[in-house]
């Protein structure tokens, strides 16, 4: 399917790395509905995932309830999902046991990743909930040392809008500049990055450099 822009409520995925509660209650509600299952399999997904080689092994960074997750298994032969959040990433291990998801509890700044184990990684609506631009840079860091040289990353996230800090009341909001998102990308060990905003979010790509 063609690359479509999403559109809709914010969603981000489940709790980020060094903070318990990064989502509140109505936040996490929706990130469990219906409509944002919906969401994210016609919509988000198509969009980001468009033109994309994922491979065999694939990452999955802050899947929350794991809606994402949902759709991400179908991609690649072997999906893990790293959850910081116990309860959650223990409810979604049991709702996908016997799958080919293996859920793992940790954070995304501190992976329990061997270097270079991953084809693919993706980081959906998730980057926003981690609490300082030095965290979220230390995230990128280590999605590149866990990806195999030649590895993509692809991802989105929510930009900074008056409903979505709306939606953010008593939880972490920490947006992501999308002109400064590329270079990021390469100071954390990427090439090739491209960013692309449509509506009020914003997608990403980026290979691991070539050791």
């Amino acid at each position: 399917m063609a690359g479509r822009s999403p559109s809709g409520p914010e969603a981000a995925r489940g709790a980020a790395p060094v903070v318990s509660e990064a989502v509140n209650k109505a936040h996490l509600e929706f990130c469990s509905s219906q409509e944002w299952a919906r969401l994210v399999e016609d919509e988000l997904l198509p969009w980001v995932l468009d033109g994309c080689e994922l491979g065999d092994d694939l990452l999955e960074v802050g899947p929350g309830p794991g809606l994402t997750t949902d759709v991400l298994r179908h991609q690649a032969a072997r999906l893990t999902a790293l959850e910081l959040d116990r309860d959650l990433a223990a409810q979604l291990a049991a709702r996908l046991a016997g799958s080919n998801v293996t859920v793992v509890e940790g954070d995304a700044t501190r992976m329990p990743f061997p270097d270079g184990r991953f084809s693919a990684a993706a980081c959906l609506t998730m980057l926003h909930h981690i609490p300082s631009p030095a965290l979220q840079d230390a995230a990128l860091a280590e999605l590149a040392r866990v990806l195999r040289p030649g590895g993509l990353l692809a991802g989105a996230d929510g930009l900074d809008t008056p409903a979505r800090r709306e939606l953010h009341v008593d939880d972490v909001f920490v947006p992501v500049d999308p002109g400064a998102l590329a270079a990021r990308l390469e100071a954390a060990g990427f090439g090739q990055a491209r960013v692309d905003i449509a509506g009020d979010r914003v997608r990403f790509t980026a290979v691991k450099t070539l050791l």
